[in-house]
């Protein structure tokens, strides 16, 4: 699908094709991509909403359209609810300093799940350390799914924030966010979701999963590096006060006193990546031509194809095996009953071209759960083919029979 717009696909690796499966952790830029990148450093480069000359009116308005866009392909209710970050960890961050000044007392609860990547549980951490509040966390049951009879026990008076995971980034677990928030929502409890691992894979609408907060990264959508957005309803964005101070954030600075800026800019301080949010707007465009649902639909049957075939290899252990998944696939290959570190297992398909991911991926809580030092995750993206995972799986096979 659309393969000979990534040039980077057809790379040598130690003399084999590239079979790229590391798309979970970033993915490759298309063509169209790299040239708005150019185009925008060749054509508008002027610092935005500052100048009145030319270049920086046009830069202001490449922005502005961008943000426009992201709000409509996420189904915002208002661009104004979209804030330019400079990843998922960022808006985390964000998220957790300006909701926890406004939200969080001594004695309140934030809730978490077991399957968070780092980012989505040490910025509630630090926050709970700043004010004394405690962090829940969702156990999941014997199959890897979130067990949502606990989720409700952990509700109380005490919780103010749940914050999950839409799509685990280590096992591919689709989680229920819709039921999550709706059983929030029905205590008064706002949610937050992390859709880092969703946004590329499915599609979002934010009116109608109705979270209060939504995080998710450009360079995981075939978008630049170092942009991420962070949304949130209006009425949360008005309530919370700003996560940092310089210029745009301000309306009015005084040393006696300084007054912010209307939504979105409160948020923003200082020069934003305008050409970064231009060139995210062209990734959002190239997703949108080819179709949302035409790339969930073949990166579905991806994941299922390929857990079909790990599943004939008696030595491979696959994590949340037979669960909807959305574009990742975690394994481990064991021995003779002992497992085979899963660094020699990926250090033996890079030589033999295959880009995967091995280790904790940043969710440590969820490994030490899995009782494993790490795991081998390989993940998919719209160019990827049934080909590539029929040369990773025989390329899996050599890498068991050498290290038996």
């Amino acid at each position: 699908m659309n393969r000979e717009d990534f040039a980077i696909l057809n790379e040598q690796v130690y003399g084999k094709p590239l079979v790229y499966f590391d798309n979970a952790a970033t993915t490759q830029k298309p063509q169209q991509v790299i040239n708005a990148m150019v185009y925008a450093y060749t054509h508008f480069n002027a610092n935005i909403h500052r100048g009145v000359h030319h270049l920086s009116q046009v830069a202001t308005a490449k922005h502005e359209e961008a943000r426009e866009y992201v709000a409509t392909f996420l189904g915002a209710a208002s661009a104004k609810e979209i804030i330019f970050t400079k990843g998922t960890t960022d808006s985390l961050n964000m998220l957790a300093f300006s909701f926890g000044e406004a939200c969080i007392h001594e004695g309140d609860e934030i809730i978490v799940s077991q399957l968070e990547h780092h980012s989505n549980i040490v910025p509630w951490q630090m926050l709970c350390e700043r004010k004394k509040a405690v962090l829940r966390v969702i156990p999941l049951r014997d199959n890897q799914t979130l067990d949502i009879e606990a989720y409700k026990a952990l509700l109380s008076d005490k919780t103010k924030l749940v914050s999950v995971a839409h799509v685990s980034n280590v096992l591919g677990i689709i989680n229920p966010v819709k039921e999550i928030i709706q059983i929030a929502h029905e205590k008064g409890i706002p949610v937050a979701i992390d859709g880092a691992q969703a946004a590329p894979h499915l599609t979002v609408n934010l009116r109608d999963l109705d979270c209060d907060f939504f995080v998710c990264s450009a360079h995981k959508m075939y978008g630049p590096t170092g942009l991420g957005i962070l949304y949130g309803k209006e009425k949360w964005l008005n309530i919370l006060p700003p996560a940092e101070g310089g210029g745009e954030m301000i309306e009015h600075v005084r040393f006696e006193k300084t007054t912010y800026n209307v939504l979105p800019y409160k948020f923003e301080a200082g020069t934003p990546n305008f050409i970064g949010s231009y060139v995210f707007g062209e990734a959002l465009h190239y997703i949108e031509k080819i179709g949302r649902e035409k790339i969930e639909k073949a990166e579905t049957e991806l994941c299922e194809y390929a857990e079909q075939q790990l599943k004939q290899l008696k030595e491979v252990k696959i994590y949340a095996e037979g669960q909807k998944k959305a574009g990742a696939i975690s394994f481990n290959v064991y021995h003779n009953g002992k497992l085979i570190h899963p660094f020699d297992i990926g250090t033996l398909l890079d030589r033999q071209g295959i880009a995967v991911r091995t280790g904790h991926h940043c969710a440590e809580p969820l490994i030490d759960y899995l009782g494993v030092p790490g795991t081998v995750r390989i993940s998919f993206a719209l160019y990827n083919t049934k080909e590539e995972i029929d040369v990773f799986l025989n390329a899996l096979k050599k890498a068991i029979m050498m290290l038996e």
